[in-house]
């Protein structure tokens, strides 16, 4: 049974910065892309970052890059985002996931960590 389990949220002024860690559980962690994604009061759930199965791919949605980071750590388990120079419009509850065996959909979730960023 796949488990992703996020921490590192909390409250930030704009311009801070946040690193959020999401460590999996379950299979080998290795083999599968990992993506984070993030859900805004009353919006839908959206894509912000993804990073291939071995690290040297990866990719970010326009409103994040040049501010935040995926990175993975396959011998830990751990997928990371660090977010900096944060804008209240970053708030949300982030979520990881992880592809599917043929990479075309996100089959795991965790169960998010807030991240809120104040004017």
């Amino acid at each position: 049974q796949v488990q992703l389990v996020e921490s590192g949220g909390g409250l930030v002024q704009a311009g801070g910065s946040l690193r959020l860690s999401c460590v999996a559980s379950g299979r080998t962690f290795s083999r599968f892309g990992m993506g984070w994604f993030r859900q805004a009061p009353g919006k839908e759930r959206e894509f912000v970052a993804y990073i291939s199965w071995n690290g040297h791919y990866s990719y970010y949605t326009n409103s994040v890059s040049g501010r935040f980071t995926i990175s993975r750590d396959n011998s830990k388990n751990t997928v990371y985002l660090q977010m900096n120079f944060l804008k209240p419009e970053d708030t949300a509850v982030y979520y990881c996931a992880q592809k599917s065996g043929a990479g075309e959909t996100y089959d795991y979730w965790g169960q998010g960590t807030q991240v809120t960023v104040s004017p």
